[in-house]
């Protein structure tokens, strides 16, 4: 592939790449253009300076300098069927031939039978959903339909969370990215969740931890008026503040809370749902009933923006005959969902959920067990189905982070040094905090998955 310049033409006139290729040309081209006219999210512009990226192919992508990574954070943890899928290409070919666009005000066949595929995977209470470009707008119509349906003005959410960069799900979100936003939407309270490894609560066991846990939701519920609570917004396995698995019995305890004092379970599945952690939502590990589900990345790999909120019918039932106050122009776009039909024709094809958990059992867990078992600077190894985290430390008796909370800069390094060290040997890690984050496409296989932990494990060893 050669591209000599950036004109309109020569873009679009590019070839697919499948494999890796070096193009000094457009790397230089690329990389100009980006840092001259391109604002990027999270960052200092000054100091970064992006890698172009040419292309991909299931599990990995490519540079133009000739470099194959595997991706092995599926980028933001959407790409759960990788890389220039066939069948995902092949829906938006044929949709956009057919009806590229409409206004959300019009019926459209893709459109309702994403629609009603997705309520049918959630569960028997559900009935319908409101389609948003994203995860954080779904978060935002979750808690405004969360507000309207029950009269009340609260949110309750995690302190480790995130739930987006808008100004009500940055409200929701407990961790630090939250603060550049202040001062948010009001009537937002953040609880501290179950986290064993570092209980807040001084547990000795998942069960006590558990109990504590639950025990001071309660108390905070209890302490900010149960009547004044909407809803309490919750991911079933928390993601970029840390991969973090409940213990057995909190989200069902959550539930009950909810259902003891009125209050709706507003569960997050913007990173964990559709068959990430085993399942097509997170609360079904355990059987737990939500009353609004939060969802995007998953449901199409992203390929074209898409999210969502799967509604019980209880809530679409308060504005049957009361207009909704919310909407976008790009609802429920055809593009996107003909992609999530695709999606779910090759979940249930490739059998992929039986894939996830076969991967979770055989590979992730016994793999990562050994990893930690080897370094001393890996404290703990967590996770569920396809997504995993190892934390760092650089004490595991006193269980020292590796890096301090939050750091950034120069406190990095120790982290970015064992980043770099996978990067080096063809994987692209998540990094966050003191832990990395494994999350490869759910399309990788057993094999790939297995090269991906090699080189993380000589990461390690080179690093520390």
């Amino acid at each position: 592939m050669t591209v000599t310049g950036t004109s309109r033409q020569t873009l679009l006139a590019a070839e697919p790449v499948r494999g890796p290729v070096t193009d000094p040309a457009v790397d230089t081209a690329t990389r100009a253009d980006d840092r001259a006219h391109v604002f990027h999210s999270w960052s200092a512009q000054n100091a970064i300076d992006p890698t172009p990226i040419a292309g991909g192919n299931g599990a990995r992508f490519f540079d133009y300098a000739g470099n194959s990574y595997l991706d092995f954070g599926s980028q933001l943890v959407n790409l759960n069927l990788g890389h220039a899928h066939p069948d995902l290409i092949a829906a938006i070919h044929a949709q956009a031939e057919r009806l590229a666009t409409v206004q959300p005000a019009f019926a459209n066949d893709v459109r309702g039978a994403l629609a009603r595929m997705t309520v049918e995977r959630a569960g028997k209470s559900f009935s319908h959903v409101f389609f948003t470009n994203g995860g954080t707008e779904a978060n935002e119509h979750a808690i405004r339909m969360a507000k309207l349906h029950t009269g009340r003005h609260k949110i309750l959410a995690a302190y480790r969370s995130y739930h987006g960069a808008t100004a009500g799900s940055a409200a929701l979100t407990g961790e630090p990215r939250r603060w550049g936003s202040e001062p948010t939407i009001g009537g937002v309270v953040h609880f501290t969740g179950p986290y064993p490894y570092r209980s807040a609560f001084h547990a000795d066991s998942p069960e006590q931890e558990t109990e504590r846990a639950l025990a001071h939701l309660r108390q905070t519920i209890e302490f900010e008026n149960p009547a004044s609570i909407a809803a309490i917004v919750l991911e079933p396995v928390v993601g970029s503040a840390g991969v973090l698995v409940p213990p057995a019995g909190y989200l069902p305890g959550v539930r009950a809370l909810c259902d003891e004092f009125g209050i709706l379970y507003i569960s997050d599945e913007v990173m964990v749902g559709f068959g990430r952690v085993g399942d097509w939502f997170g609360v079904q590990h355990e059987n737990v009933r939500a009353d609004l589900i939060t969802f995007a990345k998953g449901i199409n790999s992203g390929y074209v923006p898409l999210g969502g909120v799967i509604m019980d019918r209880r809530i679409v039932e308060t504005f049957g005959d009361r207009p909704y106050p919310g909407g976008l122009t790009y609802s429920g776009h055809p593009l996107a969902c003909a992609v999530g039909l695709a999606t779910y024709e090759v979940f249930e094809r490739d059998g992929l959920m039986e894939h996830v958990r076969t991967l979770d059992a055989e590979v992730f867990a016994p793999g990562l067990a050994a990893i930690a078992e080897k370094h001393a600077a890996v404290g703990e190894v967590r996770g569920r189905g396809a997504f995993w985290a190892i934390e760092f430390v650089s004490d595991p008796v006193a269980r020292t982070p590796l890096v301090p909370f939050n750091a950034s800069g120069a406190a990095m390094a120790p982290m970015n040094a064992i980043g770099a060290e996978c990067r080096k040997r063809g994987l692209w890690p998540i990094i966050g905090g003191n832990r990395m984050h494994l999350a490869p496409p759910l399309i990788s296989t057993a094999d790939e998955v297995r090269e991906g932990l090699d080189i993380i494990d000589q990461a390690i060893a080179a690093a520390t």
